[in-house]
């Protein structure tokens, strides 16, 4: 079995956001950059596929915590004879990266075990390692390069590993010990600590024609890391029961924003299943448009227009004068080129295959992106932050595609990958796109066509309560040629086409739950079997949907209703507060790329939609 999602620790230093499993195996590194390939690959397949295992030998976990407002991760550790805590941390980052692992024995003796096999290119190139001279500081230092990465260790030297693994059945010895220099398929070793002893490692990625870096001040750079993060959390103002989860995702959805170019990842993993043994597997290091908007509604509505309007200007570059041939996603910097493969040597996660990498979806035309996008410029531009003339530039030619399209089929906001259709959720989006551009001229002063604007708005409008809607079943419709629900409908009232308490809306939600709602109480994303996305297989209820149903709830008055759906879905949270992209309800594990911001994000916005409602239903 694989290891559990909710086992993992996010690290990020807003360029890449590795994995650390709950026995101190970082089993997910890519380098330099969330969307670059993978150094660990561990999660997608075995140890050999590239891992980081360091943990106290004959010992268990006896507690592991983020240290508050960070993603500085503490593990303390109980051994035969002693204890000792780990500290697990990326700094912010510079032109390199630095992955540091820092050890103190706590009380008593302990053994310390690490187990390095560095696997670059998704498994796919296994380094070359040459001893180099000690750094300033006295510590060892050894390079591993393949290709156009290196990685420079600093630390009490590890030493090429030659037997079989003790740790693992079937194991294999690997290979010569060439301490001099060649291949290294396995780094290893064993340090005995006392009571008040330290030691600590850094990994630093630089390329593999650049002169090797400095490694860190490693106590400065500790010290950097907890006044990096405390200075961003320190902004956050929340309250109430869930507001310790609210505050984690808040700094979950920063941790996942490229600090850099301003791009956002929807989660910064690949082909994690959205069914264990499935097929659905998908690349999610990519910044999508409408995912990192409905991230920056939520970032704008607590305070956080800094990121905001990185983001818009992330999106001006991306966009350009293409608008013609807007994508849905984009790489961190702005690539158009996401072509997807698969990687057939890599076993899967709980075998589910194929392995991804890159993303199909990319070439789709999905007709909500633009009213996505708006809807979040909008907000930023409500909070006070005036627009230039090249971000209503890039709105009004947003409009202009939308107008371009208006009459063209698409593929949803579940990417399906059948044959097109239109969707309600889409068409509504377009109806909201077109509303903030007129909000903008009317409210805000900004020149454009509203009068046309307007025309097509209500021409949409018109026709999907036409065509979008079931009069005999009262609800609204998947697409306008079938009779299906599905839980993007839960979105119509955000944008504004209709009340949360509206009759429709109601009975909208009578019909997604009938339809849609499972045993647990939990929500798909529509019925796979219906057969219309073109793929095999089913998928575990998605967590957004179902915090999307929290504020459906809250905001139509089922506060009892919202308050119970949200303290179960918070119950799915692993121990650090992150949350993956699907819950499997059977077996209680978490499912899909980890951690996602899609879950994240709706439950900050479930929680500020009971915060909202709550002192309506006591009468304030």
């Amino acid at each position: 079995m694989s290891t559990p999602l909710e086992d993992y620790a996010l690290l990020s230093d807003l360029r890449t956001g590795p994995l650390v499993s709950r026995q101190g195996s970082i089993d997910w590194l890519c380098l330099p950059r969330f969307d670059s390939p993978a150094a660990f690959s561990a999660i997608l397949g075995d140890p050999d596929d590239g891992r980081w295992l360091m943990h106290v030998v004959d010992g268990e976990v006896e507690s592991r915590r983020y240290e508050p407002s960070t993603f500085v991760l503490e593990t303390v550790w109980r051994g035969p004879s002693g204890r000792a805590r780990v500290l697990d941390f990326l700094p912010p980052a510079d032109d390199h990266g630095d992955l540091v692992r820092m050890v103190e024995c706590l009380e008593g003796e302990v053994e310390v075990e690490h187990d390095l096999r560095i696997r670059f290119s998704y498994a796919r190139a296994t380094p070359w390692f040459r001893r180099l001279d000690d750094a300033k500081d006295g510590r060892a230092q050894l390079s591993c390069l393949a290709g156009p990465d290196a990685l420079l260790l600093t630390g009490p030297c590890l030493h090429p590993h030659n037997g079989p693994d003790e740790h693992e059945e079937g194991t294999q010895p690997h290979g010569p010990d060439t301490s001099g220099g060649g291949p290294a398929p396995r780094l290893g070793g064993r340090f005995p600590l006392s009571a008040g002893e330290q030691l600590a490692w850094d990994l630093t990625w630089f390329s593999s024609w650049e002169d090797q870096p400095e490694p860190v001040a490693l106590t400065e750079s500790l010290e950097r890391t907890r006044a990096f993060w405390h200075d961003w959390a320190q902004r956050i103002e929340v309250e109430g029961e869930h507001a310790d989860m609210v505050a984690r995702s808040l700094l979950v959805l920063r941790a996942l924003t490229h600090g850099q170019t301003g791009g956002i990842v929807a989660a910064p993993t690949t082909s994690l299943p959205e069914k264990f043994g499935g097929s659905r597997n998908w690349d999610y290091r990519y910044t999508w448009l409408r995912d990192a908007a409905l991230t920056i509604e939520v970032m704008i509505d607590h305070g956080f227009t800094d990121g905001a309007q990185l983001w818009r200007d992330w999106l001006l570059r991306a966009v350009a004068g293409d608008i013609e041939r807007l994508r849905i996603m984009y790489g961190l910097g702005g690539e158009r080129e996401l072509d997807e493969k698969e990687l057939d040597h890599l076993a899967g996660y709980e075998a589910s295959r194929p392995v991804r990498i890159g993303n199909g979806a990319a070439e789709q035309y999905q007709a909500d992106v633009p009213g996505e996008v708006m809807l979040a410029l909008a907000k930023l531009r409500d909070h006070g932050v005036r627009e230039d003339e090249y971000s209503w530039g890039l709105q009004r030619n947003l409009l202009a595609y939308c107008e371009a399209n208006l009459e063209r089929k698409d593929h949803g906001i579940w990417e399906m990958r059948g044959e097109p259709h239109h969707f309600t959720h889409g068409r509504v989006m377009m109806w909201a796109a077109f509303n903030e551009g007129i909000r903008a001229v009317e409210e805000h002063g900004l020149d454009g066509d509203a009068q046309r604007w307007r025309g097509l708005r209500d021409r949409l409008q018109e026709e999907i309560l036409r065509e979008g809607y079931d009069e005999e079943r009262r609800t609204f419709l998947q697409t306008y040629d079938g009779r299906e629900v599905d839980a993007s409908l839960l979105q119509l009232p955000h944008t504004g086409f209709v009340a949360y308490d509206d009759e429709r809306m109601v009975g909208t939600v009578a019909a997604i739950e009938q339809d849609l709602v499972d045993e647990h109480g939990l929500v798909h994303r529509y019925r796979t079997e219906a057969g219309m996305d073109g793929l095999e297989g089913g998928e575990y209820p998605f967590l957004i949907c179902c915090f999307w149903l929290v504020e459906q709830y809250a905001l139509s008055g089922r506060v009892e209703n919202a308050r119970a759906l949200m303290d179960q879905l918070c119950g799915y949270a692993n121990d650090l507060g992150l949350m993956s992209e699907e819950y499997d309800p059977d077996s209680g594990r978490l499912a899909g790329n980890f951690p996602q911001a899609f879950s994240h994000l709706s439950l900050i916005r479930a929680a500020d939609a009971l915060a909202a409602a709550e002192p309506r239903e006591a009468g304030g």
